[in-house]
């Protein structure tokens, strides 16, 4: 089941929820072509993976969300985990701990685009 959030508050409701669980977040918006396609196939996955939180925020309806998540595109969908955004330092950091080689904390498990592969993909290796 995807979850509609509307605002800050159900955001960090929601990340609280999902704990050491994986929680995805969709950014669309009703307007957009690739979000209309990517809708029931992200709803499908969230039958799929019951394991896995899933999140939908229409960024029209929640500008200040949209804006605090730094979208600029959509769909964007990014990943969370202990209600952080999983970057590349907080995945490294599982496997080498105090490695201070200046590794930089970019998201990379936030993406743009309507590619159902990558979405799936990431979420299977993220679980």
């Amino acid at each position: 089941m995807v979850q509609i959030i509307k605002d800050m508050n159900e955001f960090k409701t929601f990340l609280t929820a999902a704990g050491h669980k994986l929680a995805v977040v969709e950014f669309s918006s009703t307007w957009c072509g690739p979000c209309k396609r990517m809708c029931p196939i992200f709803h499908a996955m969230s039958v799929k993976y019951q394991n896995v939180f899933f999140a939908n925020v229409d960024v029209n309806n929640s500008p200040e969300l949209a804006e605090t998540c730094h979208i600029r595109r959509i769909p964007t969908f990014q990943m969370f985990k202990k209600s952080q955004k999983v970057t590349l330092f907080s995945r490294i950091k599982r496997i080498i701990c105090c490695y201070r080689s200046g590794v930089m904390s970019n998201p990379i498990f936030e993406f743009c685009g309507a590619d159902a592969k990558i979405l799936e993909a990431k979420i299977q290796e993220l679980m």
